[in-house]
Formats: C-alpha cells, sequence, structure tokens
C-alpha cells in the first residue's frame, strides 16, 4: 500500500504557492529567506517524489545539490541581513534604499 505520486506533488505545489505568498507579500527579510527556504524545500520533494516513482538516485542527487545551495544562501543571506541591520536597524525590505543614488 502505497502513496500515489500525485498526493505528493500536490502537496509540493501548496508548499511551494505558500512560499511565493510569502515571498510576494511580507517585507521582513527574514520571512522572505524562510519563504525561499520552503520553496526550495518544495521542489526537493518533488524531486525525491518523482525518483521513487522512476525508480533512480537521480532526484536524491539533486535534493543534495540543491540543500548545498540553500545551505550557501542561508549563510550568505543573513551575514547581508545581520550587517543592514547593524546600518539600517531595520530589517524590512521598503525602508532599505541602499543602491539608490
Amino acid at each position: 500500500m502505497t502513496v500515489p505520486i500525485s498526493y505528493y506533488l500536490l502537496l509540493s505545489a501548496i508548499l511551494f504557492a505558500i512560499g511565493v505568498t510569502g515571498v510576494l507579500t511580507r517585507r521582513n527579510a527574514i520571512v522572505i529567506f524562510m519563504c525561499i527556504e520552503l520553496m526550495l524545500n518544495a521542489t526537493n520533494l518533488a524531486f525525491v517524489a518523482f525518483a521513487r516513482q522512476l525508480g533512480q538516485g537521480d532526484g536524491q542527487v539533486f535534493v543534495f545539490f540543491v540543500m548545498a545551495v540553500a545551505a550557501a544562501e542561508v549563510a550568505v543571506g543573513l551575514a547581508i541581513i545581520i550587517a543592514l541591520f547593524r546600518n539600517r536597524e531595520t530589517v524590512d525590505v521598503g525602508e532599505v534604499n541602499l543602491l539608490k543614488w
């Protein structure tokens, strides 16, 4: 008795949609990064579901690389957010205009 792949893909699509909604509607940089991580995990779920369905290990290899990229993104992103907070004392992306003249 196994769970159909459509259930995994539906859950993956719902998680990805929640992440996109969070990125588009939130103003806090930390929440935006969490929503990006949610979207990456949704794609990981789809990769693993397809790999299980096809009986190949390629999906797990892709998940490993996505997790490595996500870890690097979190390290760099949090460093930027901390530097931004130290300079501007806010993490609101609407108030950040460092690249404007």
